[in-house]
């Protein structure tokens, strides 16, 4: 029982991958980008493990749980139950905090129930989401909302011609019909000649009929706006404001709640302080001991895995993928469970390299605790923490899926993980030099406060500094008119693809339609060709109700999208389905002449399947995507977010390359990054800290990277001086 055995896994890309990890130690899986590191790690090993744990529910517990299918593998032998730490940022609505769902405000207010003077309640009586201690104004959301009823309706208009703007209340549907089938209002009769009774009766209704006001507020005001989509949420937002509750100012909590305070303090007040400052605070106290050895526990975690700089009143909604990953682990932390397996994705994405030192030991102390630790990541430094790595590759996609080596770090050989490890980059010594700059004056939002900053044009700029240092806030809120190339979700289905997102389909279809003579519509799997069975999609949905949903492929076009008449055409000598399923590379001795498909190999897609649905796209991928749009389209600002994430260091040179091709074609580039390989091939540096939070936000250094490695004071320049003395 002392090695988790995985034998024959072929999810995806996987070519009957065979791997031994040990257990209850820590295993790095590595890579190139598209090598096959999340389908054995997330969609092979953790996947069967919680559909082995939900099996052993009854079907109505199932229901309510995740759904997995059964991986493509011939067995995993002495698999334990899988814990996944994910990037998938935090949701919950604007009712779910840092402190909320660390558990560390459901202490807080056990802390304040104790020992708050004057006595306001039990634990419930601090919380915002509770009615006996929320703020009556609000319902503890901490912002008040009003309806603006110019915006609501159009006075001019009767009811039969829409006078309610607003989607569920147009003509004829079952929220228009309380008040047309109320005999209460002619319905041709414009609102503005209403009487003024007639007119009360419509807005506030009487003791028999709810009125339109009341009816707008008990529906759509509790909300989320978030949540909501399309022209719902442009008329939400155009019809509802919103602002600081006027009774508690934003607080979330009844006045009792607030009025009690510990050692000086109300809760609202330490919720809204940083955890740095909170820990200290708290530390101060002694009674009741037990709750307060808890919270300085469950404190000193949010700490240690470097988010002091967040306030337990912030919404999770607002935490970026590495953001959310760090704190669902510090649920973790404190588990006494052993013998688990803990899978991370990335953990070190939007770490800085002084914050990875950090996040490796609070890796292994899971480890010592008796666990399997089993990681996804391309950072050299934790690469070099492991007890075992297993490099995928040796390329992408149809060229990767195989294990090039398994075994102790040291043992990484003639791989690309191996070769990076043994020559890292050097420390650009001529940077290109700027003419002109964009002059960044009295900066002040968030954390940053009167700060002067200087971006070169036309070269490649690198914002840098610890997480929560400001550099997100500089950038994206004092650069003008760029082009963001961040990692958010691209609009769109499990319909959409590359090939759509791009265009090149509209050039592919034409280039069918040509050669056959036939109308292009007849080669989109969203129109005319389509197989009718399973809509273009060559899968069918079965839901089993309360079992799991079954995918399987389509029987009528066998997987294939389209019907048997359309797949009669070719184009050199192959179908549209076959075109679909070719990579990004492949596609390109198909159509030589189709400059985005350069584009994508460039932007390091060469992997992808020009058909692959756009929903299962990473967001490293999905920023890629949208980089290699933009370099049809050179002369701009463009920033980009962390755009290494999710790519192996072999891989971050030809990224680099872009960034350069972009500047030698007239455009400037800032980059937010703390890849030390990114930074040490800059033109100009922009360092934000020392610390987070409040205690960052001012600019360290400004200049070229081989000026940073020679400032002992920047966290930054000792790594960079440090990559320089590894050659």
């Amino acid at each position: 029982m002392t090695e988790l055995r995985v034998v024959g896994a072929r999810e995806h890309n996987l070519r009957d991958v065979t791997v031994t990890l040990p257990k209850h130690a820590f295993t790095v899986v590595t890579g190139v980008s598209g090598s096959g590191k999340s389908s054995l790690v997330s969609d092979t090993i953790a996947a069967e493990s919680q559909r082995q744990l939900n099996e052993t529910f009854t079907t109505f517990v199932r229901n309510r749980l995740p759904r997995y299918g059964q991986p493509d593998v011939d067995a995993i032998e002495n698999l334990s139950a899988a814990i996944v730490v994910d990037q998938k940022r935090l949701g919950g609505g604007p009712r779910s905090t840092v402190g909320t769902v660390t558990d560390i405000y459901s202490l807080m207010r056990l802390l304040w129930s104790r020992a708050g003077r004057p006595f306001a309640g039990y634990s419930n009586a601090f919380s915002f989401n509770d009615p006996q201690g929320m703020c009556p104004r609000c319902t503890g959301l901490g912002t008040a909302r009003t309806i603006v009823v110019d915006e609501l309706i159009d006075r001019g208009r009767s009811l039969n011609e829409g006078a309610i703007r607003f989607p569920t209340f147009q003509p004829g549907g079952w929220m228009w019909r309380t008040f047309a089938d109320s005999g209460r209002f002619d319905l041709d009769k414009p609102l503005a000649e209403y009487s003024t009774a007639e007119w009360d009766a419509f807005l506030h209704g009487s003791p028999d009929h709810e009125g339109l006001l009341p009816r707008f507020e008990r529906i759509w005001l509790p909300k989320d706006a978030d949540a909501l989509k399309g022209r719902t949420r442009e008329a939400f937002e155009r019809v509802v404001t919103e602002e600081t509750c006027p009774k508690c100012h934003g607080a979330r909590l009844a006045p009792e709640a607030l009025a009690s305070t510990v050692a000086g303090r109300s809760i609202a007040d330490c919720a809204a302080m940083e955890a740095e400052d909170l820990l200290a605070f708290v530390r101060t106290l002694t009674e009741p001991e037990p709750v307060v050895a808890g919270l300085v526990a469950q404190l000193e975690r949010l700490v240690s895995i470097g988010l002091g700089y967040l306030t337990m009143d912030r919404p999770t909604s607002t935490l970026s993928g590495g953001e959310s990953q760090r704190v669902k682990m510090v649920r973790h932390l404190g588990s006494s469970l052993t013998d688990m397996l803990y899978v991370f994705d990335e953990p070190s994405v939007g770490l800085h390299p002084d914050d990875v030192t950090q996040l490796v030991a609070l890796l292994k102390s899971l480890r010592d605790k008796g666990n399997t630790v089993l990681v996804v990541e391309h950072d050299p430094d934790v690469i070099a923490a492991a007890d075992h790595v297993i490099d995928l590759g040796p390329g992408a996609g149809q060229d990767g899926g195989r294990v090039v080596y398994q075994g102790a770090v040291a043992g990484l050989a003639d791989t690309p993980t191996g070769r990076y490890l043994r020559h890292r980059p050097r420390i650009k010594e001529n940077p290109r030099r700027a003419e002109r700059f964009l002059e960044i004056r009295g900066a002040t939002r968030h954390n940053l406060r009167e700060v002067d900053a200087d971006i070169p044009l036309g070269v490649l700029t690198v914002v840098t500094g610890v997480a929560g240092s400001g550099k997100s806030t500089l950038v994206h809120g004092f650069v003008p008119d760029a082009v963001s190339v961040d990692q958010s979700p691209i609009r769109g289905s499990r319909r959409s693809s590359p090939a759509t997102f791009t265009g090149i389909l509209d050039g592919i279809r034409q280039r069918f339609a040509t050669a056959n003579g036939v109308s292009p519509s007849l080669f989109s799997a969203n129109s005319a060709g389509a197989c009718p069975r399973c809509h273009g999609l060559g899968v069918i949905y079965t839901d089993l109700a309360f079992l799991d949903p079954m995918v399987s492929t389509c029987e009528e076009c066998q997987g294939r999208r389209f019907v048997a008449d359309v797949l009669r055409y070719t184009y050199r000598g192959r179908t549209i389905s076959d075109v679909l399923d070719l990579s990004a590379r492949d596609a390109r001795t198909v159509f030589p002449d189709e400059p985005m498909l350069d584009r994508l190999v460039e932007a390091g897609l060469g992997y992808l399947s020009l058909g692959q649905p756009l929903n299962t796209l990473s967001g490293g991928e999905r920023q890629r995507l949208k980089l290699a749009v933009e370099l049809a389209r050179p002369g701009r600002i463009y920033v980009f977010d962390e755009p290494t994430t999710g790519l192996h260091p072999s891989d971050v040179a030809g990224l680099v390359d872009l960034f350069d091709r972009l500047v030698a074609g007239g455009s400037t580039v800032v980059v937010i990054e703390h890849n030390l390989d990114v930074i040490a091939r800059a033109d100009w540096i922009i360092d934000l800290g020392p610390g987070p939070g409040r205690h960052g936000g001012r600019v360290l250094f400004q200049g070229p990277p081989a000026e940073l490695a020679r400032q002992p004071r920047s966290k930054t320049g000792r790594h960079l001086a440090r990559l320089s003395g590894d050659r």
